[in-house]
């Protein structure tokens, strides 16, 4: 058991508003991140945010893309002698040779309620596959979103909730998790609950995009109950996420709009 008499040295890698939120809770409780992991810059799309917040850095402190698992990266890594990495919608596999340098853990913060939606995409699949959906700050391990928990809550999801609504939802959630486990990553010694995986489900980036999920047959006959929850479900901030029909040879993308009365 490690228990911190300061400060948590800490390492930080992410992106996306979440990630900001997360780093402005951290600065805020007097804690100063000794190096960013962030996004390639040509696919960040907040880095640069990240690293305003960070301006006291020195630049060879900030490591972009996979970086931070190479040699270089990982000599760094190693002088900083972390207790801490916190990944915050990091978009990189975090490979053993990074997991086992920080002396408490690599914690990730997923929007899921794991052990369902390991993985991509999970507002998605949770709305396809009705599972229970959520937030959950836990222990990375080699096997993806496998590690064990440290804090989740649940969140509703809604009738009228799109892929895209709902992912707007738990990243407040997510950072309503880190704050309430923070204390337990001060005092060194976070809780650890080891996820039933039998029970979850679990779904790769490229899921999302053959065309049993996205494709509409126009002369299939459907119950209207689930074409709506396919249509809210592939219905998100990307129009080639959407389900999409094709006729006369092209193809035709379609989002749907749902608004309850009051």
């Amino acid at each position: 058991m490690t228990v911190l008499s300061s400060a948590p040295r800490i390492v930080y890698g992410g992106d996306r508003d979440i990630s900001v939120w997360v780093l402005e809770f951290i600065l805020s409780q007097g804690v100063k991140p000794l190096a960013l992991l962030l996004s390639n810059p040509a696919k960040a799309s907040h880095a640069e945010d990240l690293r305003r917040l960070c301006d006291y850095l020195e630049e060879r402190f900030i490591l972009y893309g996979t970086a931070f698992r190479e040699p270089k990266g990982l000599e760094i890594l190693k002088e900083i002698d972390p207790d801490y990495i916190i990944c915050v919608h990091f978009p990189y596999i975090v490979p053993k040779e990074v997991l086992q340098i920080p002396r408490i853990g690599v914690l990730n913060l997923h929007p899921a309620l794991l052990p369902y939606n390991r993985g991509w995409h999970t507002p998605t699949w949770a709305i396809l596959e009705g599972t229970p959906y959520g937030a959950t700050l836990h222990f990375m391990s080699e096997e993806l979103d496998a590690g064990d928990i440290i804090h989740q809550k649940e969140l509703k999801v809604l009738p009228h909730d799109t892929a895209d609504t709902l992912y707007q939802r738990v990243k407040r959630l997510e950072l309503e998790v880190f704050r309430e486990a923070w204390p337990s990553l001060l005092s060194g010694s976070p809780p650890r609950s080891p996820q039933g995986l039998t029970r979850g489900t679990f779904h790769k980036k490229t899921d999302l995009f053959s065309p049993e999920v996205q494709e509409l047959n126009l002369d299939e006959r459907v119950r209207v109950r689930d074409l709506i929850n396919r249509l809210r479900a592939l219905t998100t901030n990307r129009i080639e996420e959407a389900a999409y029909f094709t006729l006369a040879g092209k193809r035709y993308r379609v989002q749907i709009r749902i608004v309850p009365e009051d």
